[in-house]
């Protein structure tokens, strides 16, 4: 982190902490947290509605509607009940966040037998990181976010929209090319999330992983700090004094950030990505706008809208619940450890000298 951009933290930090937690004004509100009924909003001195502390995205409801699931936008409340019981329960896998894309819930007895980790055939299990739950449990359980039956609530199908006809080809040319024998040659060669530079939720806009799934939030008059703990960027440090955006010649991975306050509602706005950010294959005319609304003791109603005429036929948005949740939050060190690099290309550099018949040993370079 350069120097400028940790002093800058530092301080935004500093006067957080010090901010008393009391409001100098308060609003009386309707929660929609479960059973929160009236609540009152909390201010910081300022006046502006408090959105500090940690806070997890953390969800079973998947990203996309699933296709059994048709038009749908909404289980029951029946549905519903069952689900968050069943979900919440002891031992359930925490990774298995596709549990409803691919098991319909009137199969009860097969999305019982999906749920847990042990229970599933090898080829079930091939995409899971870990063979336990340390790495994966967060202090409160995964359940549903919502009744709806997927994040995205635009297209009212559940759905990302269309790629156009560029990014389609787009997508295809990467796609040959990860899977052409080149892009093993080298770590330049390989995806940025095995190099630990971009992850492929990494907001914004925030998108649940499957994991390490903490945002801390602090606030000052003139600046929003969200750190969230799985990245590989700093902190996003968000003005909110007006300034304009810097020239669209610079680019970064995470985009520049912009913040405004519309009534009690935090906007975020996020242009400036770099182009080989790709977020969902997205890219540099990607556009976010974020809105943080605090409705409840423990919750922000958290949304985005996706806009990139490059690459979707219409923008797509997302709702996402941020549930309050106790600390700390520890530092996500990708590369401290990591042997990814080097394993996957020795493996792939042994895979070439059996395939060319010499087996006389291996290359550990």
């Amino acid at each position: 982190m350069h120097h400028g951009t940790l002093g800058a933290l530092t301080a935004v930090v500093a006067f957080a902490l010090l901010a008393p937690v009391s409001a100098v004004a308060q609003d009386r509100v309707r929660s929609d947290a479960d059973g929160a009924g009236e609540w009152t909003l909390p201010r910081t001195p300022d006046g502006r509605p408090d959105l500090q502390g940690y806070w997890t995205t953390q969800t079973f409801t998947p990203l996309e509607r699933p296709a059994h699931l048709g038009d749908r936008e909404f289980f029951t409340d029946e549905e519903t009940a069952w689900l968050q019981q069943e979900l919440t329960a002891e031992g359930v896998d925490p990774s298995a966040r596709e549990i409803l894309d691919i098991v319909d819930i009137e199969d009860r007895a097969e999305f019982q037998r999906y749920k847990y980790q042990a229970n599933r055939t090898p080829d079930e299990r091939h995409h899971i990181h870990y063979d336990n739950e340390i790495w994966l449990r967060t202090p409160v359980p995964k359940g549903l976010s919502s009744r709806r039956t997927s994040l995205i609530t635009w297209p009212r199908n559940g759905r990302f929209p269309p790629l156009t006809p560029e990014a389609a080809a787009r997508a295809a040319s990467t796609r040959a090319a990860q899977s052409h024998p080149s892009a093993f040659d080298s770590h330049e060669t390989r995806p940025l999330s095995e190099r630990c530079i971009a992850w492929s939720h990494e907001g914004p806009p925030m998108m649940p992983p499957s994991y390490n799934d903490l945002h801390q939030i602090f606030q000052t008059p003139d600046h929003v700090v969200v750190f969230s703990e799985l990245s590989t960027y700093p902190p996003r440090i968000i003005p909110l004094d007006g300034r304009p955006h810097v020239s669209d010649a610079i680019r970064q991975f995470p985009g520049d950030s912009r913040g405004r306050w519309e009534g009690d509602t935090l906007v975020v706005e996020t242009r400036n990505y770099a182009e080989r950010r790709r977020f969902r294959g997205a890219g540099g005319a990607l556009h976010v706008v974020e809105r943080f609304t605090r409705t409840g003791p423990d919750r922000i109603h958290y949304e985005f809208t996706v806009t990139d005429p490059e690459t979707w036929t219409s923008p797509w948005s997302v709702e996402l619940p941020m549930v309050r949740i106790d600390g700390p939050l520890f530092e996500y060190g990708c590369h401290e450890g990591n042997h990814d690099i080097r394993h996957i290309l020795e493996i792939h550099r042994n895979l070439e000298r059996q395939a060319a018949g010499d087996t006389t040993g291996t290359d550990s370079r």
